[in-house]
């Protein structure tokens, strides 16, 4: 089953991560441009490490970035596509062959039965399926073929792609959509978002992970010859590094966030041992109070955090043999890939070539939004644009009536209240 999703003329995206919620709402043109019209989001509550831990802060924050979102386009939505993150993601390749007449070429109708063969054998009890995508096709059990139709051979076989996460992590997130009224459409892995938006085709092609360094977790998805050949995350984010200042220089989460803004970088010069920067002590008002510490202080905690993360990447990346293949690239993006110094950070620890990956593949975008940080929510349009998934019919949501009526933020309150 497939949502047509490329036949409507308005759609909606949905970013919920550990540190913002955000809402985009864009129109489709007939030659299938999109026009960001209305964009909304603020600080993300009840998220940590991209699972729902308040329903009720959850569901407020989703709600005041849709309704921002909403009264800029002049436009109500109750369907949306949304973004699934955390920790627990996992992905797996099944793989399913059929018979051919050998007297004719593969045609669409080979493709389709190889395909319903293998998703009728997909098996994923206590998981929520939302990525069931073909990725390679051989004839004969010989060499990967990208597009088999046209070529003769016996037999057709093919290797589909599952993205997995908890199915309690999943519903969670559904009572989030249902107290703010809104339907899931579709859902989507945000490193596969942020892919969409930041690889150029080359890069597909020739082999590149998209990691992207959230506030909570940094995601991971690995495309080859055009598709996605991976999906992973690890449990560790841009908020850790934040954690580190406040407890190393004993100041405020707040504050700390800010040092990492304006002084954080991933490695240290002679300089910085030079530079004082100002932090405030925890639950200190008085401004006389303001101690002064090197700026090298403060990149001697980011710097571990930072090389954790990228050694956390490359066991991952060996887990799907591509650690040691210098041809496969590596593109940042989240809101973590701003610290500065980390492309260099990584590119000596992943081995590898390494750019920082912003959303280039929407034209006309707003200048606010040419950001990694919105990079999973810009994907998140093109992955509806170009939606095209087969899914066991067993699997798949069974959607909740939106209420298009009173303000969402109001109705919830008096159904929570």
């Amino acid at each position: 089953m497939t949502h047509s999703f490329n036949r409507l003329t308005t759609i909606a995206a949905l970013d919920i991560g550990s540190s913002k919620v955000c809402c985009l709402i864009a129109k489709i043109s007939r030659d299938k441009k999109i026009n960001v019209v209305g964009y909304g989001y603020n600080a993300s509550k009840g998220i940590k490490n991209g699972i729902v831990t308040d329903i009720n802060q959850a569901t407020l924050s989703v709600c005041n970035a849709v309704e921002t979102a909403e009264q800029m386009a002049n436009e109500r939505i109750n369907r949306i596509i949304v973004n699934i993150s955390g920790d627990r993601i996992k992905s797996s390749i099944k793989g399913a062959t059929i018979a051919i007449n050998r007297n004719r070429p593969v045609n669409d109708m080979d493709i389709k039965k190889v395909i319903e063969k293998g998703i009728n054998k997909i098996n994923v009890e206590d998981n929520e399926l939302i990525h069931c995508l073909p990725t390679n096709y051989r004839l004969d059990l010989g060499e990967e073929i990208k597009d088999p139709r046209n070529i003769y051979g016996e037999n057709l076989s093919v290797n589909i792609l599952l993205g997995m996460v908890p199915d309690i992590q999943f519903k969670n997130l559904s009572t989030v959509m249902e107290n703010a009224h809104l339907e899931i459409a579709e859902k989507a892995f945000s490193a596969y978002a942020s892919g969409l938006a930041c690889l150029v085709e080359d890069e597909k092609e020739i082999g590149a992970s998209i990691v992207d360094i959230g506030g909570g977790t940094t995601n991971i998805a690995t495309f080859k010859h055009g598709y996605p050949i991976a999906f992973s995350s690890i449990g560790v984010g841009g908020n850790n590094v934040t954690n580190d200042i406040a407890w190393g220089l004993t100041t405020s989460f707040t504050h700390a966030e800010r040092l990492k803004t304006l002084h954080g970088c991933a490695f240290m010069t002679s300089q910085d041992k030079e530079d004082l920067i100002n932090v405030y002590p925890v639950g200190e008002e008085d401004d006389s109070l303001i101690k002064q510490v090197p700026k090298a202080e403060l990149i001697s905690i980011i710097t571990p955090r930072i090389e954790e993360i990228f050694e956390l990447v490359n066991k991952k990346l060996a887990e799907h043999g591509l650690k040691d293949i210098s041809s496969h690239r590596v593109v940042l993006t989240g809101g973590g890939s701003q610290l500065s110094g980390i492309r260099d950070i990584a590119t000596m620890i992943l081995d590898k070539q390494v750019r920082i990956g912003r959303p280039k593949n929407v034209i006309n975008l707003p200048d606010n939004l040419y950001n990694p940080c919105f990079s999973t929510a810009i994907g998140l349009l093109l992955f509806a644009l170009n939606y095209s998934e087969r899914k066991p019919n067993k699997i798949i949501s069974k959607p909740v009536a939106g209420n298009s009526g009173l303000s969402r933020i109001m109705t919830w309150f008096k159904q929570s209240f």
